[in-house]
């Protein structure tokens, strides 16, 4: 398949720019593949599209606050999201980080970070905008002083009206799912983002049973791909984790005849990395590449909750080797049709 096959047109005032309050509000486009029956609900009504028996499993990870700003010598605007840390928990920590603008940078700069907090220093040029760094705290620990001043790290479409004020303790709750627990993804898991406390307690009230999988969200997950054909292409890496309980879970779901409900592509993608005998699981831990696209089988996940994704991504493409490549491109012009809100603050989809 090429590239080309997962595009369409998506109006630029579709984008969600701010998210849905409350969380569960956001809409819900259901679809169940068997019968391609379409409902418009809202993510609230999950417990009523649920059956009791189901598993829902959700990706644990917390997203870091590794969104920095500050200035340069000149004191021109610098903007630095953090990749990878190396041990943090003293003064310095070495790593590796996207700053922009690129362009105007050097190694051997030296970055007064967030009302100098932080100084961020430029080791050497790695390509495309990603540098290797060195990262001081000024009187602390780097950990703590990315907990205190750190920002969120939203994505580039979403930004704040001119004039208005970043609050950064608004965006660093709204970012991070109600469950998060596991630090280490530079961007969240968007499924997750639609759940509230309420919402799992009337899940749970319903008989839906929980597990939770880790999955440390990449830079890597939205990276536009580099080759025109599908299955040349080659998947970044991710960290995950998949306990004992959830493994148990899992076969005990089977053992009764319920779901195992995926909420977003990385619990999905971890499921299926793990996937064992008799439709199970293993447990286990380490690093997942698996490129899920039409053509590849699903051995786990028998639904998925997901948001809608970008044109010709390899998010796209996990969910139409789901629900079958056709069906999902019309279920993606239904829901610009209908009005459906796209990426990480937007609606999202059941398939079924």
């Amino acid at each position: 398949m090429h590239v080309h096959d997962f595009d369409f047109e998506l109006p630029p005032e579709l984008i969600a720019r701010r998210s849905v309050e409350p969380r569960d509000r956001a809409r819900l486009f259901v679809h169940e593949r068997a019968t391609r029956q379409n409902q418009h609900r809202v993510v609230a009504d999950l417990p009523e599209l649920l059956r009791e028996g189901d598993l829902l499993v959700l990706n644990d990870t917390r997203v870091m606050p590794w969104r920095l700003c500050g200035r340069r010598a000149t004191g021109g605007a610098v903007e630095c999201l953090l990749l990878r840390l190396d041990a943090a928990d003293g003064a310095t920590a070495h790593g590796e980080a996207f700053v922009k603008p690129s362009k105007k940078l050097r190694a051997g700069d030296r970055l007064p970070m967030e009302e100098d907090a932080l100084l961020l220093t430029l080791e050497q040029a790695l390509g495309g905008g990603r540098w290797r760094v060195a990262l001081d705290a000024v009187g602390g620990d780097v950990a703590a002083t990315l907990e205190r001043c750190g920002r969120a790290p939203l994505p580039p479409y979403i930004g704040h009206e001119p004039g208005q004020v970043e609050d950064v303790a608004a965006d660093r709750r709204r970012y991070q799912t109600v469950f998060a627990k596991a630090p280490g993804a530079v961007a969240a898991p968007t499924a997750g983002l639609h759940f509230t406390e309420a919402l799992l307690g009337r899940l749970a009230a319903a008989g839906v049973a929980m597990a939770f999988v880790t999955l440390h969200v990449g830079e890597g997950t939205f990276a536009p791909l580099r080759t025109d054909v599908v299955e040349q292409h080659r998947m970044h890496e991710e960290r995950y984790e998949l306990p004992a309980a959830t493994a148990a879970a899992v076969a005990a779901t089977r053992a009764r005849g319920g779901r195992v409900v995926a909420v977003g592509t990385t619990s999905c993608r971890t499921l299926e990395t793990c996937a064992a005998e008799g439709r199970t699981v293993r447990a286990g831990s380490g690093a997942s590449d698996l490129f899920l696209y039409p053509g590849r089988s699903f051995q786990v996940v028998d639904a998925l909750l997901t948001n809608f994704h970008l044109p010709q991504s390899t998010l796209l493409m996990l969910v139409s080797a789901f629900a079958g490549h056709a069906e999902t491109m019309a279920l993606y012009r239904e829901a610009v049709a209908q009005r459906y809100r796209f990426f990480s603050f937007g609606d999202a989809m059941l398939l079924l």
